[in-house]
């Protein structure tokens, strides 16, 4: 029933799925003018973004390290490693976030979407400068460009590592390299089109996606003798299938409360206070288009994530079924089993989801990064440069965050020895909550003007103290831990921060 895929047919897809990638870049990108690559032209399809933005949200993370979570256990942690480890994402309560992300899903259709839409905005940072002025504005850019690097850098690392071993390293290539291969793979395919060329692959590599997920249940629950709709019963009767955790109090972190409003935030910050998400939503033809998109794609996305954790708990079943013993990092258990012990066609799908994966993750993040720096930190709309020069000015951005991001996946990649999933909200929670607090102020307060000058030194005041006094959580508030709430703390800090060095404006009235 199952044949090892070897390395050399692995290639021999990526080669394949990569023309197809080209083939729509040449498509879409022959007549693109320079603004194309930044908003499309404001003529992108809704129903299109929506999709294509489940798989820039799913990615690589998703992909692969949620299903490894579901099973990974305190208890099995112990019984593998010798340490006994809390999975803040055991079982099905991952689907606790993906409820709260709903909350800052409608938030960002109904109050950020209007803002944004009604300012004529490419760099959503620009309402920054807007609101506060050119320091605002600037901190606002920067962290958007730290958390976005390290964030995708993260998720290419992900993907990247199970290309080098089930594919490049048989061919004797360094890891380094199938980093470089990769990422020169996906500039190749965006640095003409940019957004106009990405709505498109983004849809394609979100079917691709979900059709790996979707027959590798259907191929699993079959091997156990299971139907596709006798497969779901299982996994609903199995011993992973609890999604609502409140019986362990604040302390554990899969506590429903916690990870709800975790979700509302980082749903808020990592979608709508990111330039990444918001390009594509900014280049549907109006307001009324970009909030279907919004909608639409929220549904999908619960049922996503129920087939990734459904997937999850199928594979722990499946290992214990045949006796596979589960590898130490939980993130390998889905590619192991794919592409070792199912059949050929299944481990291909899997493959080309991987590689959709990777690429719908980071070619939106390689436009969305140049597009910031060439509008936030260039000012290459304010100048109105000609076309030539506008496109040769891009063209190096783009060149050079595609370089930063290869030294980040390198330099991560030879020190990380944490859940890659977890590593990436943790650092997030401090990345994204200056943007948290600055947008916030700056929509609720008003009344209240800012002292621009101040904004760079709240900026980086509030994530150290957020890191200080969530490393002492425990003896300061009774064994509470932050967790995916750090966004929350260091939000609310860079707000009081904000409100210290603001002034209130008096209006004038006529007597």
């Amino acid at each position: 029933m199952t044949m090892t895929l070897s390395p050399g047919i692995l290639f021999s897809v990526v080669v394949v799925y990569f023309g197809l990638l080209m083939l729509i870049s040449w498509f879409t990108g022959r007549k693109a003018a320079n603004e194309d690559f930044f908003i499309g032209g404001r003529q992108s399809n809704w129903l299109l973004v929506a999709i294509g933005m489940i798989g820039a949200s799913l990615s690589g993370v998703t992909f692969i390290s949620i299903p490894g979570a579901v099973g990974a256990t305190p208890e099995l942690m112990e019984q593998m490693t010798g340490t006994f480890k809390v999975n803040p994402n055991i079982c099905f309560s991952y689907m606790q976030m993906v409820f709260g992300y709903l909350v800052g899903y409608l938030i960002i259709a109904t109050v950020l979407m209007p803002l944004y839409y009604k300012l004529n905005l490419t760099s959503i940072y620009g309402y920054l400068e807007q609101r506060f002025g050119f320091w605002s504005y600037k901190t606002g850019a920067a962290f958007f460009q730290l958390s976005r690097l390290i964030g995708s850098s993260f998720r290419l690392y992900l993907v990247a590592i199970v290309l080098q071993k089930f594919v490049l390293e048989a061919f004797g290539v360094p890891f380094w390299a199938t980093v470089l291969i990769t990422l020169a793979l996906i500039w190749v395919y965006t640095y003409r089109g940019g957004i106009k060329t990405i709505v498109i692959t983004d849809t394609i590599q979100t079917v691709a996606m979900l059709l790996a997920v979707v027959l590798t249940i259907y191929t699993i629950g079959q091997s156990m003798g299971y139907n596709f709709v006798g497969t779901f019963e299982a996994v609903y009767q199995s011993d992973y299938s609890q999604m609502f955790f409140f019986e362990g109090g604040w302390e554990d972190p899969n506590n429903f409360f916690k990870q709800f409003f975790s979700g509302a935030l980082i749903a808020l910050v990592m979608t709508g206070l990111d330039q990444d998400m918001m390009q594509k939503n900014l280049s549907c033809k109006s307001l009324k288009d970009a909030q279907k998109n919004m909608f639409v794609f929220s549904v999908i996305l619960v049922f996503a994530n129920l087939l990734f954790l459904s997937l999850g708990a199928l594979l722990y079943m499946y290992t214990s079924n045949v006796g596979l013993e589960i590898p130490l990092k939980t993130d390998q258990l889905y590619p192991t089993i794919a592409l070792n012990h199912l059949p050929a066609f299944t481990g291909i799908v899997f493959f080309i989801g991987l590689i959709a994966a990777a690429y719908s993750s980071a070619d939106s993040a390689l436009t969305s990064l140049t597009t910031s720096f060439c509008v936030d930190f260039l000012d290459l709309e304010k100048k109105k440069l000609d076309e030539k020069r506008s496109r040769n000015t891009r063209f190096k951005v783009h060149l050079g965050v595609t370089a930063v991001v290869f030294a980040i996946v390198v330099i991560f990649n030879a020190i990380n020895n944490d859940s890659v999933i977890n590593k990436l909200f943790e650092i997030a929670g401090y990345t994204y909550g200056p943007l948290l607090g600055l947008f916030s102020f700056g929509i609720m307060m008003k009344s209240y003007t800012v002292r621009d000058k101040y904004v760079p030194v709240v900026g980086i005041v509030s994530p150290i103290l957020a890191y200080l006094i969530n490393l002492y959580s425990p003896q300061l508030f009774y064994g509470f831990t932050f967790g995916f709430l750090i966004v929350a703390l260091n939000g609310f800090l860079t707000f009081m921060g904000l409100w210290l060095v603001s002034v209130r404006e008096l209006k004038v009235t006529n007597s």
